[in-house]
C-alpha cells in the first residue's frame, strides 16, 4: 500500500464513483491526489511518449474528466461573430471524438481577462451524468452518451469569466457565483437542475469577484462546504446555513481551490498579495482571531492550488517559485525556481509531483522534504489547464487540443 493516504472520508465521497476514474477538477478527491500506486510516464516530448494529440476547434482551459472509456471535456468555439458553448466526449483509447453536443449560443460576447476562456470551469462526474458549467452563459447535465437531461441559467454577473469548477455531494450540485454584485453560492437539485438553496456571502468586501471551486469535508461527523470567496472563506451546511467565516483583508478574485488534511483547511486570499492560511476547521461564528494556525506570504499561488501529503504542503507561485513547508506549522523546507508562469494545479501521483507551466512544460519532482527534480518534458504548447492521472496516463490540455502521454 502507497505510504501516501487520504483521509477515508473522501472516498466515502465519491463512493458511486470507480477508482480509476477522473471524475472533477482535481481528481477523485478533489484534492490533486491519484488514488493508488500510478506510474506515469516520466519521459516525453511532442513526438516521443505519446499515446495520441487530438486537436480541438476553439478554445478552452478546463481540464478532461474521464470514466470508463470516454473523456469529457467543456470547449467554446467563436466564429462569424457567434460563441458556441459545447461538450465533447473523447475516446481514451484512440483519441477519437465520439459526440460533440452544442448547449448554449451567444451573438454578444461578453468580457472575459485575457487568461480566461469561455469553458474554464471543469465538468463533474456522477451516477451516469456528466454536469458542465460555463458561468452565467449556463449549466448543463446530460448522460454518458450525450443525451440532454436539463439546462439552466443563473442570473449574475461574473467578472472576467468564469472559472469555478461545479462540485456534486449527495443531491446538491454546488456552483460559486461571487460576481460584481449579491456574490452567492448555489445549489441545485443534481436531477432538475432547479434552486434549492442560495447562501449569500456575509461580507462587505469591495471587490466582490471571485472563481473558487468548493470543497465538501467532514468536521466531527458533521457536513462542511468550504467556500473561499472575496475577503472570507465561508463554511456551509448541507443546507446552506452558514457555521462560520474567516477573513482574509481585501482579498479577492480568489481562485485555489481549499485542501483539507488533519482538521486543517489551507486557503490562499487570492489577489493581490496572497497569503496562505492553514486554518482549523472546528468553531462557529467568526473564527478569525481563533482558529487560525499559521499563514505565510512566501511563495503563494494566486492561480494554483496547492498538495498537502504526508504532512508536508506543496505549492506552484504564479511565476514558478515552488515550496515545500511543514503543514503543520508553516516552516519552510525548501523553496526554488522550477518552472516558468503557472496556473495549473500540482498533481501527486506514487510520491511525484508534476507540475505544468503555461509554456507547455511539465517539470516531475520528489514530494519530500528535499528538492529534486526528476524530469522536465516540453510540448511545446501554451498550457493552462490541470493535469489529469488516467490508468497510467498523463492528459494534458494545451491550447490546441490534449495529449494522451504514455501507455
Amino acid at each position: 500500500m502507497s505510504k501516501f493516504l487520504l483521509p477515508l472520508f473522501y472516498f466515502s465521497l465519491f463512493i458511486s464513483v470507480k477508482g480509476n476514474s477522473w471524475p472533477q477538477f482535481r481528481g477523485p478527491t478533489g484534492q490533486g491526489h491519484v488514488i493508488g500506486e500510478s506510474k506515469l510516464p516520466l519521459k516525453w516530448n511532442s513526438d516521443e511518449g505519446v499515446t495520441w494529440q487530438t486537436y480541438l476547434n476553439g478554445k478552452a482551459w478546463s481540464s478532461p474528466i474521464c470514466i470508463d472509456d470516454q473523456l469529457f471535456l467543456s470547449n467554446a468555439i467563436q466564429k462569424d461573430g457567434l460563441l458556441q458553448l459545447e461538450i465533447i466526449s473523447i475516446s481514451f483509447k484512440s483519441g477519437r471524438i465520439q459526440w460533440i453536443k452544442k448547449l448554449f449560443e451567444y451573438e454578444n460576447l461578453p468580457r472575459i481577462h485575457k487568461k480566461n476562456s469561455f469553458a474554464s470551469p471543469t465538468p463533474f462526474y456522477d451516477e451516469g451524468r456528466v454536469f458542465v458549467h460555463f458561468g452565467n452563459l449556463g449549466t448543463a447535465c446530460l448522460g454518458l452518451d450525450g443525451g440532454l437531461i436539463w439546462k439552466q441559467k443563473l442570473d449574475y454577473s461574473p467578472v472576467h469569466g468564469s472559472g469555478a469548477s461545479p462540485v456534486v455531494f449527495k443531491d446538491l450540485l454546488l456552483l460559486s457565483a461571487d460576481g460584481a454584485k449579491d456574490p452567492c453560492l448555489y445549489a441545485l437539485d443534481k436531477l432538475t437542475g432547479t434552486i434549492k438553496w442560495k447562501a449569500a456571502r456575509d461580507s462587505n468586501a469591495k471587490k466582490n469577484f471571485s472563481f473558487c471551486t468548493p470543497t465538501v469535508i467532514e468536521e466531527k461527523g458533521e457536513i462542511q462546504i468550504i467556500s473561499p470567496a472575496s475577503d472570507y472563506v465561508f463554511a456551509y451546511d448541507y443546507n446552506g446555513n452558514q457555521i462560520w467565516k474567516f477573513n482574509y483583508p481585501n482579498g479577492y478574485s480568489v481562485v485555489p481551490r481549499p485542501v483539507y488534511e488533519n482538521g486543517i483547511i489551507y486557503v490562499s486570499s487570492g489577489y493581490d498579495s496572497p497569503t496562505l492560511h492553514a486554518i482549523r476547521s472546528s468553531g462557529l461564528g467568526d473564527i478569525t482571531k481563533s482558529h487560525l494556525v499559521w499563514e505565510t506570504r512566501k511563495g503563494v499561488p494566486r492561480n494554483s492550488s496547492v498538495l498537502v501529503v504526508n504532512d508536508m504542503l506543496f505549492m506552484a507561485a504564479d511565476n514558478g517559485v515552488v515550496s515545500c513547508l511543514d503543514a503543520l506549522n508553516g516552516k519552510i523546507y525548501w523553496m526554488e525556481r522550477v518552472a516558468g508562469s503557472c496556473s495549473a494545479s500540482l498533481l501527486l501521483a506514487n510520491g511525484r509531483i508534476y507540475l505544468c507551466d503555461e509554456n507547455g512544460k511539465t517539470f516531475i519532482f520528489k514530494a519530500q522534504k528535499e528538492y529534486s527534480l526528476i524530469a522536465t518534458n516540453d510540448l511545446g504548447e501554451r498550457m493552462l489547464a490541470s493535469p489529469v492521472a488516467y490508468q497510467g496516463s498523463l492528459l494534458l490540455r494545451t491550447e490546441e487540443g490534449i495529449w494522451r502521454i504514455g501507455k
